[in-house]
């Protein structure tokens, strides 16, 4: 079993940053999930948890940033199947 992992930032980096002082830990946060879920470190469902969005959140900060969602035919698949009720 792991544990959880606490990230320490440098107070005088987080002065630094050209972010105002009550929205760090949250962009910080968004830029960790967006970069992992990038990268496909990890799924989406796992970043919506990470950055604490829900799914429609997290698809529209991808959508600005240009983040291609990761959709595979599989999904697409599961998806018809779903629509037109053949489960």
């Amino acid at each position: 079993m792991t544990e959880d992992i606490i990230l320490t930032i440098p107070s005088s980096i987080v002065r630094e940053m050209k972010l105002p002082p009550d929205i760090v830990r949250e962009e910080l946060t968004n830029e960790l999930s967006l970069s992992l879920y990038q990268r496909k470190i990890i799924t989406s469902a796992q970043a919506c948890r990470l950055s604490g969005l829900d799914r429609f959140q997290f698809k529209e900060l991808l959508w600005k940033r240009r983040i291609p969602l990761h959709y595979s035919e599989e999904d697409l698949d599961q998806d018809m199947k779903y629509a037109t009720g053949n489960l």
